[in-house]
């Protein structure tokens, strides 16, 4: 066999090589997992509802929001075990806990500022932001860069009757219906009267407005009264959002999936 020049045999050496990475499956990006202080919150109290909206179209986006793999409301242990705790109250008083929203991963929050800068598409506004322009949504602090539910202690909830009927699905495309509308007009939820739907962008949803009177204001006070005897402060413009202080993670932005799987195998 005749032999190759040394400096020949280097080249074809190098572009086999070269070749072999070339052919060689990429590997899959290895996605982050949760701390070992993340906990879902059907292991601690499986008793309280999950309405996991950004997992579906019934939202203000009007499609599944990224990072929600899976319907699962994943929190800090601390803010799971208060919740408990808040839960075994309320279950003694007639009511069950619903959650819509719990820990949030950055990439959706990025997604959510993406729909925002979009002014063109508007096609849950008729439910979700009747009165406020597209244009305000980031000045009038509806939509923001950071979530403090990427911290993972913060969470959206509401208070269901016992026995707990369930929602009806949302059929993407059917009438939207103003989410500030009398209950039995707007969209169908299954939780005490708060006055407004959540995630509704509007000031009537703010906790404390004097034009939420009677049934709707009891129901909201029982929640902040429930929660803030535990930990949880409420944030004054939406009724629905708490937040277990003191944080494990005040200062952490996490982006972990919505997903058993980034609760699985930790260190």
């Amino acid at each position: 066999m005749t032999r190759l020049p040394a400096a020949l045999r280097v080249l074809v050496t190098s572009i086999a090589a070269l070749l072999t990475l070339t052919a060689a499956p990429a590997r899959a990006a290895t996605e982050p997992k949760a701390p070992r202080d993340f906990v879902a919150l059907r292991a601690v109290d499986p008793t309280i509802v999950q309405e996991m909206r950004y997992f579906t179209p019934h939202n203000f986006v009007g499609e599944p929001i990224d990072g929600y793999d899976q319907p699962l409301c994943i929190l800090t242990r601390p803010a799971a075990q208060a919740l408990h705790t808040a839960q075994l109250s309320l279950l003694r008083q007639g009511y069950t806990l619903k959650v819509y929203d719990c820990y949030r991963p950055q990439r959706a929050v990025d997604h959510f500022v993406r729909w925002a800068e979009d002014l063109d598409d508007q096609a849950m506004k008729d439910e979700f932001y009747p009165k406020v322009d597209k244009t305000r949504l980031f000045a009038d602090g509806y939509i923001a860069e950071k979530s403090g539910h990427s911290r993972g202690s913060t969470v959206d909830l509401t208070i269901v009757p016992l026995p707990a009927k369930p929602t009806r699905p949302y059929r993407p495309g059917e009438p939207l219906v103003p989410c500030y509308a009398p209950q039995d007009e707007r969209f169908p939820d299954n939780s005490v009267d708060m006055g407004t739907g959540f995630d509704c962008f509007d000031t009537l949803s703010h906790t404390l407005d004097p034009r939420i009177q009677g049934e709707q204001r009891t129901h909201r006070l029982l929640l902040k009264g429930t929660l803030e005897k535990l930990g949880f402060v409420n944030l004054a413009e939406e009724w629905w959002h708490f937040t277990y202080k003191p944080e494990p993670f005040p200062d952490t932005y996490f982006d972990f999936p919505v997903s058993w799987k980034s609760l699985a195998g930790r260190p």
